[in-house]
């Protein structure tokens, strides 16, 4: 018994010395055997093993050479965590368009796809574009399906903790679990995340919010959302629904899109909202108006998150950001006559990737937790 028990010890531990040799590569590679050893306390044939069996694993190969003069002598042999191990996937489905980015290890998108979407399609439908349309791109640019570890899909409505969705962007998608619908068959994880969530997620990895902390994202477009972070995390609420505030008529976010309605003229391929900003930008007063108007409607939501998390900075996202240029000023006069302190507002660049991206990191997150968890028990 006791040399059971000391054989399930030992494997224990070469477990864990796996998993930090492991972390110590996908922190910084490339790395040698010496530097590892060095960086993790580990003897240098406990790493070497480890390097072994993660190369068994395909998680980490030789670094190819470095051009340059080098010291006299075989130079040491440097490994790296294998980013082309596998794949993630981060979808965004709205009412108007879907896009798709697959992404390696190190969170490098190597595809994406852009789609425009009926608004009037069921939530039915709705769910079999996206399967047809997830399968087709995984099928045109992954060898291996099993490959793909995790999926994340960002979804205009409220997620719980288990997975089930709250929308009245697309009712019928109300009370569904549609990670486990979307789930049947497929390998490795699939996530559901609300998409102004990811939206803050994406900002705070490669936008406007990477040095905050304490940060409100509003997703701007035809529909106004928010989402917000605290101390640098996430902050869903009980239910999933913090920073909702475009549920609240009095509030005026629920139709703050209509302000963004454009008659005048439009290039053609040309959006309603960068049509919008054009004639913004040369000061056609109905223009202005416009910007003015949806200022007006969203200022009152921005001011009441402002006044309960006192955030360092506000980041506008989403399809009114051509207009941006016009409407930070006019929130910045607004939110003056509202709050005790005007927070700094800035405009996203991640375009209208920045939901996927969010959602390509959600699934990141799920992975690295899965890869770097500590196995010794």
């Amino acid at each position: 018994m006791r040399y059971r028990a000391r054989g399930h010890d030992l494997i224990a531990l070469r477990r864990l010395n796996t998993t930090v040799v492991l972390r110590a590569l996908h922190r910084r590679s490339p790395q040698t055997l010496a530097e590892l050893a060095a960086g993790t306390g580990l003897s240098r044939p406990t790493v070497e093993a480890a390097v072994e069996e993660l190369s068994e694993r395909g998680l980490v190969g030789e670094a190819a050479g470095e051009s340059g003069e080098r010291a006299p002598g075989r130079p040491a042999r440097r490994f790296r965590f294998r980013t082309e191990a596998g794949y993630v996937l981060g979808a965004d489905i709205g009412l108007h368009k879907m896009v798709l980015l697959l992404a390696d290890l190190g969170g490098a998108v190597l595809a994406s796809q852009r789609s425009d979407i009926d608004p009037e399609l069921s939530g039915a439908d709705r769910l079999d574009l996206l399967r047809r349309g997830t399968e087709a791109f995984l099928g045109a640019h992954v060898p291996r399906r099993a490959a793909v570890l995790a999926r994340c899909v960002g979804v205009p409505g409220v997620v719980d903790t288990s997975g089930v969705i709250t929308s009245v962007v697309v009712p019928e998608w109300s009370g569904v679990d549609l990670g486990r619908l979307l789930s049947d068959g497929e390998p490795g994880h699939t996530l559901v995340e609300n998409d102004v969530n990811l939206a803050v997620l994406a900002e705070r990895w490669q936008g406007a919010a990477a040095l905050a902390g304490d940060v409100v994202c509003v997703l701007t477009g035809h529909r106004v959302a928010c989402s917000l972070t605290i101390g640098g995390r996430l902050h869903r609420g009980r239910r999933g629904a913090a920073g909702e505030l475009g549920m609240l008529p009095l509030l005026g976010m629920d139709t703050a899109h209509q302000a963004l309605n454009w008659p005048g003229a439009r290039r053609a391929g040309e959006s309603e909202v960068a049509a919008l900003a054009r004639a913004a930008d040369t000061a056609d007063p109905r223009a202005l108006a416009a910007v003015a108007d949806f200022a007006d409607r969203i200022a009152p939501g921005i001011a009441a998150l402002a006044l309960a998390v006192d955030p360092e900075l506000v980041v506008l996202t989403g399809g009114a950001t051509p207009v941006g240029r016009h409407l930070v000023p006019l929130l910045e006069e607004r939110l003056r006559l509202m709050t005790l302190h005007v927070p700094r507002i800035a405009l996203s660049t991640l375009g209208e990737r920045g939901v996927a991206i969010g959602a390509v990191r959600k699934a990141l997150d799920r992975v690295e937790e899965e890869l770097l968890a500590d196995t010794a028990s």
